[in-house]
């Protein structure tokens, strides 16, 4: 059985990661208490304690617009950490798998993004996780880089909760209509994580990862309100109308193929999931 721990245990998709887990799999859930990712020493006697076979790195510095004010935190947390953990992957003979972002591109590629396009990211948080991803590909080969999009879940703060709250308080509210991506219900992407996991000798490598087909925000929160049967009126704004202090990628579709054709996978349509999601909830 192999020995698995989960750094960011207490965030989003590690705990949608635990609920998706096979009884069999040995796995141990590390909070930032339990293992300090900023903290070398600390870091190194969690390796010493549970000599993992495999790490997966959760964690992360995701206020994107918060990250414009707290450049060194955010870099810290997303670009120096994923180097140490690397390196003590490196030591320890461990498979890193590591969760990137869409939003390492800049937005302005009008078709799917593959592995193989150039990233140029245009906001703090990209930038840094960015940063991170070229410090694991520099240090470790057995390592699993996954990029994904616009997570949610039942677990964690994420815009399907937020829209679920604000339908319930507002009459109205106006969302951003021009900015494409794709949704990805974070139990999806936990399942894949788990499989590549338990493999023996994993291709490794960077991959995308989300669910299918194409949305808005507007799109996005269209389909919350209707699968969760709240009445509410929506406003469909354009990325100016709706300042923010980190720019986003208007575009960030990413193409899933060399995923699904490595792994052998199926992935579910955003809509399939979120009705799925909004039924769990």
């Amino acid at each position: 059985m192999k020995k698995i721990i989960v750094l960011g245990g207490g965030g989003q998709l590690a705990q949608c990661i635990q609920k998706v887990q096979k009884r069999d799999l040995d796995i141990t859930y590390l909070n930032s208490k339990q293992a300090n990712i900023l903290e070398e020493r600390h870091l190194r006697e969690v390796f010493e304690s549970y000599h993992p076979e495999v790490v997966i790195n959760c964690a992360a510095y995701t206020a994107v617009d918060v990250a414009e004010d707290e450049p060194l935190k955010a870099a810290a947390i997303n670009s120096q950490a994923p180097r140490l953990i690397a390196q003590l992957c490196m030591e320890y003979d461990a498979v890193l798998i590591h969760i990137s972002t869409d939003f390492v591109f800049d937005g302005t590629k009008a078709a799917p993004l593959t592995e193989e396009d150039f990233p140029n990211p245009i906001n703090t948080y990209g930038k840094t996780k960015l940063l991170g991803e070229e410090a694991i590909i520099a240090t470790l080969d057995k390592h699993i880089i996954i990029r994904t999009s616009w997570l949610y879940s039942e677990f964690g703060n994420n815009f399907l909760k937020t829209m679920m709250r604000l339908g319930l308080e507002r009459e109205e509210i106006g969302i951003v209509y021009d900015q494409l991506g794709t949704p990805t219900y974070a139990i999806d992407l936990a399942n894949i994580i788990i499989e590549i996991a338990q493999l023996d000798k994993p291709a490794y490598g960077l991959y995308h990862y989300s669910n299918e087909g194409t949305a808005s925000w507007y799109d996005f929160a269209h389909s919350i309100f209707k699968y969760a049967d709240i009445q509410i009126r929506l406003k469909p704004l354009r990325t100016f109308q709706y300042p923010t202090k980190a720019t986003r990628p208007a575009y960030s579709v990413m193409d899933k193929t060399k995923i699904k054709e490595t792994f052998h996978i199926m992935i579910p349509h955003w809509r399939d999931s979120l009705e799925r999601c909004i039924n769990n909830i």
